[in-house]
This record gives structure tokens, sequence and C-alpha cells, in this order.
């Protein structure tokens, strides 16, 4: 089983992409998680995809979605994931 830690910052919005990404590691490597307007939207109430509205959101529901985060990364050994809606949905 990976050694998965989410240390605390601030996530960095991408406008291109309409997502908000936070650092973990995986392993003591550096890994990335994104999460998607859409997700944040549809399963946790974010009012549109703007950047205040959207890191409300995800403060607000940090701890549920590095659960989901934590899941996915032991499930794919990736480094990278991008979480969207489905990945909340599938989860409960």
């Amino acid at each position: 089983m990976a050694e998965i830690t989410f240390p605390r910052s601030l996530p960095t919005y991408c406008a291109a992409s309409l997502t908000l990404s936070c650092p973990a590691t995986v392993d003591g490597e550096p890994s990335l998680y994104s999460v998607t307007a859409e997700a944040l939207k549809s399963q946790f109430g974010a009012r549109s995809p703007r950047e205040e509205d959207l890191v409300q959101a995800f403060t607000a529901h940090r701890e549920q979605i590095e659960n989901i985060a934590l899941s996915w990364f032991e499930m794919t050994q990736a480094h990278e994931i991008v979480l969207r809606s489905g990945h909340f949905r599938f989860a409960n």
C-alpha cells in the first residue's frame, strides 16, 4: 500500500481547464490531484466555475475530496489524477 499525504496548501486554479489542483505526495514523490469545476458544482454545490466559488466548495469539502483522491491514487498507482463528478458519484 502506498504512503499518501496531502500537504495543507491553497488549491491552484486553472481557468483553461476549469480545475483546482493541490499537491500530494505518493511514496515520497511529488504528486498532484485536481478537481474539475463540474464536479465541484454538481457534487459540492459550487455556485459557479469562478475561482472564488470553486475554492469555497473545495474548502468546505476538502476532507471528502482528499478521501476520494486517496482511493484513486491507491487504485491507479498514478502520481497525477483528475477527479470528475463520476468519481464522487461512484464513491457514494
